[in-house]
């Protein structure tokens, strides 16, 4: 592995101009031997021959005076055939063109230098010479560079390979130059700069190979990531060090930025930190505030930079006299100046200059003027450290949309996107309905993140042309995907979702299922603007299987299923631009059962086991339901609102045939606001009611099924586990040491038999704040939050008690001991008896005989006069303890992420419940990956 000798421009002039004299040298030389025994000039110096090889070169004669020395005139010849000499790819009148020689011209020894520095400057020759000056038979010998075979890089382990051959130049089959190789030298060290390494070093090899052929080999050492070790401030008085350091996006690197990407050096981020230094102090009062200077110094060892800014805090400001001075006839300036922010007196803050300046711009726009100017004029007063200012309002026209163009959509078509836009084309201008369209297509989810809509000018001063330049995305969704979810375990999930079908809009899914929880079907299909009217209609198909569970320890155990099939289908359209309204119409027939190897004695529900509840809630009915929602909506997105609001009211009522008869209520509203720096504030409440139209179902059954109520707990409630709050009956055993003989509740809460009867009535509210993160993070999609919540579920009617245990009190002692309970057992509501051993044939045997026995169970063909005791079952003793059902509310605070992971979306919460009921389920972590909540 030869080293490539990089010679610079310079030397390489210094070749052909070695090369001109020596060919020169022939001719004169020639001129001077045919001078020989001639005088020389009286005033002037003969031209000096070339000596021969060998000889000495004469000695120069004595300077002549300047104004007496002849000019000689060059030496001219012809050409008289011109050859190339080792050309390999290249044509012989290729290397020709390059240069101004042609057989039969006349030429000169500057002709010929100039002739060696074109084909130079050409980069396809690594060595050139002429020969037969003196003969005018010309030959131009050339070497040719190599052409390159491979480009490879070594050492290189924190830029992939990929990313540094999108920068350098070099590529096989081109021809090899130095000066190409050292400008991919400092294209590669730019990259490595750009990643915070300044000690990166690049050395390029050159491998001969055959056939005039060479491997480029760059020898990557990369280095240390140089970091800012230190950022001194000098000159300022008013803020620490420290406070001015927390502004600037550069961080020093210490332990507690390790995880930070912003403690390495960057040039453009040091401009970015002044900028952030400026408007700090410019948003203090301090308008005379400037940086003087600032230096970034790279240690010795190349490991780090120490940065250093001078700056000038100057005096601090107050408002003086705001006003506003508009040419535009239709304003009040003085109203206009009481809705500014700043008042005289208060301390000069230039961001509220600028959001001023924004504030009467769109006070404009709301008149129709699209192209006003909002100058401010300060009026500083350095004696009495004031700051007036005048907002002067620029005449304008009103203006009118000549136009509105759609750009960049090729798969949406152009009236999916016009009928969102508020203006139509000859309408006044109007920058609240512009932003508004903004929002309106940005909540379509169909195009690139900040959608704007640009204006332009028009064709004449009154006119402006609105475009829409879109960047369409993916709308199409095809999911298979596995995962782990602390609510459902194991998950298996199939969807496809189009979003935008066909180019219109509309949106098309289908989605299958499958959990330990629950495993649905479902298909579904919007189309927002039927036959093109602003009415939108839907419907969707589902078969639901819901398993109701809790644990006990380790073990879960299901207590009711649930299978839901039916139909839904929707229509909605707007009231205004706000507000709309959306009805529905459902039918669904629900089968719920409890498992009967489990719950099951003799055919028949055992309260025993399973609970009265439980007992009261199976059967299979049909609910038709028709409902309403009022929706006031204005979320600049509602994929990921920053602003807005949207207030939800909705009513169904179960009734219209069926077996089930109810009114349901629910509101829900959510309110967003944004902070500035990425920091986004929400609050959101909801709460609801159902209420049954049927009778009483008997002492102690609420009139609301069990499936129909409202629960509440994880994911909508954090800090608590699935369906934790409100409601539940708790089944206590009695464990009785074995050394004492005291009998005592049991308090391993695991071991409980805990199940959550929901409410007809919860509330639920939230404040939660998004945190944002730097531009790595938010590229991975991390979306951290921390949160505050409160709510409660309640309202059913007390459950009647299962069963009373006998209770036995020691006369001596007084002590009580709960005893276990025997039931008779029964088959299809007949009792059960034994018969007793002394019947010789069926001893042992059960039967619904009370006297004799039946081969067929529940049979009437008794046989036999044995009398049979009751066939008993005995339970060992519970308390079975109702609770929940308060209004009073639970309380919970908490930090979650959401990440867009490889895997699907995942959600991280770690929540801790601060006010809770006793009978609550709580739980600190929860996750969910493989789908979405």
């Amino acid at each position: 592995m030869t080293a490539i000798k990089v010679t610079s421009f310079g030397a390489r002039a210094t070749v052909v101009l070695l090369t001109g004299t020596m060919l020169s040298g022939v001719p004169m030389a020639a001129s001077a031997q045919a001078a020989a025994g001639q005088a020389a000039p009286a005033r002037g110096r003969a031209a000096p021959a070339a000596p021969a090889q060998g000889q000495a070169a004469p000695a120069a004669a004595a300077p002549a005076q300047p104004d007496s020395v002849p000019v000689a005139p060059p030496v001219t010849r012809t050409i008289k055939s011109l050859r190339v000499e080792g050309s390999q790819r290249i044509e012989s009148d290729t290397v020709l063109s390059y240069t101004k020689l042609r057989v039969g011209t006349s030429f000169t020894n500057e002709t010929l230098d100039q002739a060696i520095k074109d084909l130079y400057a050409s980069d396809l020759f690594a060595d050139v010479s002429i020969s037969g000056a003196e003969s005018g038979e010309i030959v131009l010998r050339i070497r040719e560079n190599p052409v390159i075979n491979r480009v490879l890089l070594e050492g290189n382990k924190r830029l992939k390979e990929d990313k540094i051959k999108k920068e350098i130049k070099l590529a096989p089959r081109q021809i090899f130059t130095r000066t190409a190789v050292r400008q991919d030298v400092g294209r590669i060290v730019e990259l490595y700069r750009r990643q915070g390494r300044f000690a990166a070093v690049v050395e390029p090899k050159m491998v001969a190979l055959d056939q005039n052929r060479v491997d480029v080999v760059f020898e990557i050492t990369e280095g240390p990531k140089s970091k800012v070790r230190q950022i001194n401030i000098l000159g300022n008085e008013v803020f620490s060090d420290s406070k001015l350091r927390g502004e600037m996006a550069t961080k020093q690197a210490r332990l507690s930025t390790l995880l930070s990407s912003n403690t390495s050096y960057d040039q453009d981020r040091m401009a970015y930190d002044q900028q952030k230094m400026r408007q700090f102090y410019l948003t203090n009062g301090y308008a005379d505030f400037r940086v003087t200077s600032a230096v970034a110094e790279l240690t010795p060892d190349k490991k780090d930079f120490i940065i250093t800014y001078v700056v000038e805090e100057g005096p601090r400001y107050k408002f003086g006299e705001v006003s506003v001075d508009s040419d535009i006839r239709d304003f009040d300036n003085k109203r206009l100046a009481a809705t500014l922010p700043m008042k005289k007196g208060e301390w000069y803050n230039a961001k509220q200059v600028e959001d001023s300046v924004d504030s009467l711009s769109e006070s404009t726009g709301l008149f129709g003027y699209a192209f006003t100017e909002v100058n401010p004029e300060f009026n500083r007063d350095k004696e009495t450290l004031t700051m007036g200012i005048n907002f002067h309002i620029a005449a304008a026209q009103r203006s009118y949309v000549e136009r509105i163009e759609i750009n960049g959509n090729t798969q949406t078509q152009d009236k999916v996107i016009r009928r969102e836009i508020r203006l139509s084309e000859g309408d006044a201008f109007n920058s609240f309905q512009l932003k508004r369209s903004q929002d309106r297509i940005n909540s379509l989810g169909f195009f690139q993140e900040k959608f704007e809509i640009k204006k332009t000018q028009g064709s004449a001063p009154d006119r402006v042309v609105l475009a829409a330049n879109v960047e369409e995305k993916s709308t199409g969704e095809l999911s298979l995907s596995a995962g782990y979810s602390s609510l459902e375990k194991f998950i298996i999930q199939a969807s496809i979702r189009q979003r935008n079908f066909r180019g219109k809009g509309q949106e098309l899914r289908a989605s299958v299922n499958y959990s330990s929880y629950s495993k649905s079907v479902e298909v579904g299909f919007t189309e927002p603007y039927l036959f093109d009217k602003n009415i939108a209609i839907g419907g969707d198909i589902f078969r639901r299987d819901y398993n109701a569970f809790n644990y006990v320890g380790d073990q879960r155990q299901t207590t009711y299923t649930q299978v839901s099939t039916g139909f839904q289908i929707r229509a909605g359209l707007p009231l205004t631009e706000y507000w709309s309204l959306s009805g529905r119409y459902g039918v669904s027939y629900d089968q719920v059962g409890l498992d009967k190897s489990t719950y099951y004695t003799g055919g028949v529900c055992d309260r025993l086991l399973a609970g009265r509840y439980l007992c009261d809630a199976i059967g299979n009915r049909v609910t038709s339901s028709v409902g309403f929602s009022l929706i006031n909506d204005s979320l600049n997105s509602r994929l990921r609102p920053s602003a807005g609001k949207r207030l939800v009211f909705s009513a169904d009522f179960a009734g219209l045939g069926g077996d089930v008869k109810y009114v349901r209520t629910r509101f829900e509203g959510a309110k967003y606001w944004g902070l500035g720096s990425g920091f986004i504030l929400s609050a959101n409440a909801e709460g609801g009611y159902i209420k049954s139209l049927e009778k009483s179902r008997g002492e102690g059954i609420d009139s609301v099924r069990i499936t129909d109520r409202f629960y509440l707990g994880e994911p909508d409630f954090r800090g608590f586990d699935i369906r934790g709050v409100g409601p539940r009956v708790q089944r206590i055993n009695y464990v009785t040491d074995q050394t004492t003989g005291n009998q005592t509740l049991q308090t391993d809460r695991t071991q409980f038999v805990d199940d959550a009867l929901g409410g007809r009535a919860y509330y639920l509210g939230r404040l939660e704040m998004e945190i944002p993160l730097g531009a790595g993070a938010r590229e991975m999609g991390l979306r951290p939050s921390i949160y505050i919540q409160a709510g409660a579920l309640f309202g059913i009617t007390r459950p009647l008690p299962t069963a009373t245990f006998p209770v036995f009190v020691d006369p001596f002692t007084g002590k009580k001991t709960v005893l276990p309970l025997e039931t008779q057992l029964f088959n299809n509501g007949n009792p059960l008896y034994t018969v007793p051993t002394t019947d010789a044939d069926h001893a042992g045997f059960t039967t619904t005989c009370k006297v004799g026995y039946s081969a067929t169970l529940g049979g009437t063909d008794c046989a036999g006069t044995s009398v049979n005791a009751p066939a008993l079952r005995t339970v060992q003793p519970f308390l079975e303890r109702f609770g929940g059902d308060s209004a009073k509310p639970r309380l919970s605070v908490g930090a979650g992420v959401n990440w867009n992971s490889p895997f699907g979306p995942l959600r991280i919460d770690v929540a801790y419940a601060l006010l809770k009921d006793p009978s609550d389920d709580t739980k600190l972590v929860t996750f969910n990956v493989g789908t979405q909540f």
